[in-house]
């Protein structure tokens, strides 16, 4: 499958990145998949890594990667990320299995743009991040 033409950038004249981020994804397309927030269940609708937020995060983005793969697309396609991670005591871990995750999933370290909230809670409470993004398909 031919790649979108993804093209990542950081412009002058604003902050340079503080994180596994870039400010802008220049994309041309002709299919979008926006993808629903992914929380860490398995495919029965169980929770996988109660209270640890390093599984959750695993768990999203293979959760993620499923999706995408359902739509025809894979990692490389991603154009967008929105991060929402419960309390700030979780940013760490999360820092941390992001960190982890992005080393598999980026090769070459060309991360999306992603917006990163921290947040007071998901819609259940064991849940403690949720992700979800935009790809973009040839």
């Amino acid at each position: 499958m031919a790649q979108p033409h993804r093209s990542l950038s950081n412009p002058e004249g604003v902050y340079p990145p503080v994180g596994k981020y870039s400010h802008v994804a220049e994309v041309t397309a002709s299919k979008l998949l926006f993808l629903a927030g992914q929380v860490s269940v398995d495919e029965n609708g169980t929770l996988v890594g109660e209270g640890d937020v390093g599984a959750q995060v695993r768990k999203v983005w293979e959760n993620i990667g499923a999706v995408l793969a359902g739509g025809g697309a894979t990692f490389a396609d991603i154009v967008s990320i929105n991060t929402y991670v419960v309390g700030r005591e979780s940013v760490q871990p999360y820092l941390d299995a992001r960190a982890e995750v992005f080393a598999e999933i980026f090769p070459g370290e060309q991360f999306p743009p992603n917006t990163f909230l921290i947040i007071d809670g998901l819609l259940f409470e064991e849940y403690l991040v949720e992700i979800s993004v935009t790809a973009a398909l040839p």
